[in-house]
């Protein structure tokens, strides 16, 4: 069960009880590293040794709920909800129930082969161009957004795979994630997991959510730019943060800071199969390119591709969740926490596949393992029950969401110039 998680005697627990319940006072006093206790549905796991072979990181087993080491139930009257947020979280798990028994968490394992193959398709062409006809400028330049595409597309299918959305076996899922993003992409399925995990238990949630640790780069949202210019915090301009966003985040974020980080989790976590995979990936790349380009062309090509790549990848994953409410823990429920930090953009053939089915970011976060192909099925069952608890369901266009990028920037930015300057 969850990979090691071991039963402890009842004796060993609640001050020598042999069976009997627990308060939140009890069950809170067991949150340190050695010594961690979760409460699911009124129930209380001893996850101590479970959460240190969790595959998602040892962190974000805080922030999800995965019944492991039962222990004992808690005091009920201790763990009730308001009777609102109780129909909200009945509601969820019926819609759930609801769609699996639809067979909405099957994949149809002909689409995923499709997009793999075009994925491999795209490379191909992009090095066969330049085989055959020659390495001019132009050509070079095809070549090389090609070669983006491919990349961009393959992040997308290894999304797919390390969220577990593809094969009913985990480890099938596991092995096609590490060949994918491994010797696809040149990057490590462990990062992928510690860091993307946290990103779904807690999105848009700070300490929580490593993808709004800006590194002080940014302040975003509508708390953080306040708190910041309250304390005099000026690490960057940030009242002009809209405008250098264009220089430091979509050209930089995968071939300077995500490379850096992937690097270094590697080797310093000893993932030496994932290591492996990266290196397969940029040893087929030299042997593809360094006959053509040699060695100092081959390394400017692969620079220019990273570029392209993650200019479309920040402005995709930025425009569901940036314009959003990114605040402190709020310890809401499953359903709304989404909402707030998630929106969808409009469905069309395009979207659909540029965004890798991410314009259903919605229908992503709440179920995080269903195929991608189901998400246009399941999104009016969602929006339904968001109309009926009063739940706001965004939906806008692209290009309104990479606008709402630029302008949830620029006010955040003014915000704090204004709490630095006057408060």
């Amino acid at each position: 069960m969850g990979g090691g998680g071991q039963l402890t005697e009842p004796a060993e627990l609640g001050n020598g009880r042999a069976g009997g319940v627990y308060t939140w006072q009890e069950v809170q006093s067991h949150c340190s590293r050695s010594d961690q206790w979760l409460v699911i549905d009124r129930k209380v796991y001893n996850i101590t040794q479970w959460a240190k072979r969790h595959p998602g990181g040892i962190r974000v087993i805080r922030q999800l709920k995965l019944p492991t080491c039962l222990v004992f139930p808690a005091r009920p009257q201790m763990l009730r909800e308001p009777p609102l947020l109780a129909t909200i979280i009945q509601d969820f798990h019926t819609l759930r129930a609801k769609v699996e028994s639809e067979g909405l968490f099957r994949a149809r394992p002909s689409f995923f082969c499709f997009h793999l193959g075009h994925i491999l398709l795209l490379e191909a062409l992009a090095w066969l161009i330049i085989w055959v006809w020659g390495t001019s400028w132009t050509l070079t330049l095809l070549s090389a957004f090609l070669l983006a595409t491919s990349q961009l597309q393959a992040g997308w299918l290894q999304h797919d795979f390390g969220h577990l959305s593809v094969f009913k076996k985990s480890s099938w899922n596991h092995v096609l994630h590490k060949f994918t993003i491994g010797h696809l992409k040149g990057a490590s399925a462990n990062w992928w997991n510690h860091r993307h995990y946290q990103h779904h238990a807690k999105p848009n949630v700070f300490s929580k959510d490593p993808d709004v640790n800006m590194l002080h780069l940014f302040v975003i949202g509508k708390t953080q730019p306040v708190e910041y210019g309250i304390k005099k915090i000026k690490y960057m301009p940030y009242h002009h943060q809209h405008q250098y966003f264009f220089l430091v985040g979509p050209p930089l974020l995968i071939p300077i800071y995500f490379h850096i980080q992937i690097m270094r989790s590697m080797i310093s976590r000893h993932d030496w199969v994932d290591l492996a995979c990266s290196l397969s990936h940029y040893l087929r790349y030299l042997c593809c390119s360094v006959p053509l380009y040699g060695l100092l062309g081959s390394m400017l090509l692969i620079s220019f591709v990273r570029i392209l790549e993650s200019h479309c990848f920040v402005w995709v994953t930025q425009m569901n969740h940036l314009p959003m409410n990114i605040d402190h823990e709020k310890h809401q429920d499953w359903l709304s926490m989404q909402l707030h930090a998630t929106c969808n953009v409009k469905q069309s053939p395009f979207n659909d596949w540029f965004s890798g089915h991410l314009n259903f970011q919605i229908e992503h976060h709440l179920f995080p393992t269903m195929p991608r192909h189901n998400y246009h099925l399941v999104a009016p069952q969602v929006r339904a029950l968001c109309d009926k608890h009063g739940i706001p369901y965004q939906v806008k266009t692209m290009w309104q969401g990479f606008a709402d990028v630029f302008r949830s920037l620029k006010n955040s930015g003014d915000l704090w110039l204004d709490a630095y300057l006057h408060k």
